[in-house]
């Protein structure tokens, strides 16, 4: 004679538990939600975030001081500014743009503080265009040996013309060419009008243009 057995579901359903998700196959989106579930970042979901983000942080100090030697105590206190402040970040699709602007503030605030910084930016391999703006990459994976070495001759022009510009055209340069922030965004970082902004930008890309006219009609 049969015995059947009665199982309850709930019974079982109550001993499956998921596996947890791992930080690092979740999406960045996903991961900035995680950070922010709480009243502070999760320890380990905050650390694969500064993890993935940590080269473009370097990138933009690079770009805004290479000759600071500090520049791996300004990314810790930006990642500490990201930590304290990431649950105001509203759409956190915009998390890289916010990244760039914490970057940059706490760049500019430095830069306040100090009496004098020596040649302070630098901008990668500008092209001239028609509508007069400035290109800063480089095209080409490999380049020849010969066009490598058009290009270190052209970054010391480069260097040498940048460093002719008044430090609030330099810095303002950098933050329109290499951070792509708006206007508008440049006008509250620096604390000057939107005008003042739009005219720095010109008269900077016009200065540069000028000065690295001789040396590229050269080559």
């Amino acid at each position: 004679m049969s015995q059947s057995i009665s199982v309850s579901w709930s019974t079982v359903d109550a001993t499956v538990t998921p596996a947890p998700v791992q930080v690092d196959k979740l999406s960045n989106y996903d991961l900035i939600l995680r950070c922010q579930a709480g009243l502070r970042p999760e320890r380990v979901a905050f650390a694969e975030l500064l993890r993935r983000y940590q080269p473009h942080v370097e990138r933009v100090l690079y770009h805004l001081a290479p000759d600071w030697q500090d520049r791996a105590d300004l990314a810790q206190e930006i990642w500490i500014r990201v930590y304290r402040n990431i649950n105001r970040l509203n759409e956190p699709v915009k998390f890289r743009g916010w990244l760039s602007r914490i970057a940059t503030n706490l760049f500019y605030d430095e830069l306040r503080k100090r009496k004098r910084v020596s040649s302070p930016l630098s901008l990668d391999a500008p092209r001239s265009l028609e509508d007069g703006d400035m290109d800063w990459e480089i095209a080409g994976d490999h380049p020849s040996p010969e066009e490598e070495l058009t290009t270190r001759e052209f970054y010391e022009q480069l260097h040498e013309a940048i460093a002719d510009l008044p430090e609030v055209f330099r810095t303002t340069i950098v933050l329109r060419e290499i951070e792509g922030l708006p206007y508008e965004e440049i006008a509250e970082i620096t604390q000057v009008s939107l005008g003042t902004v739009k005219s720095r930008i010109a008269r900077a890309r016009a200065r540069l243009q000028s000065q690295l006219q001789g040396y590229l009609n050269g080559q």
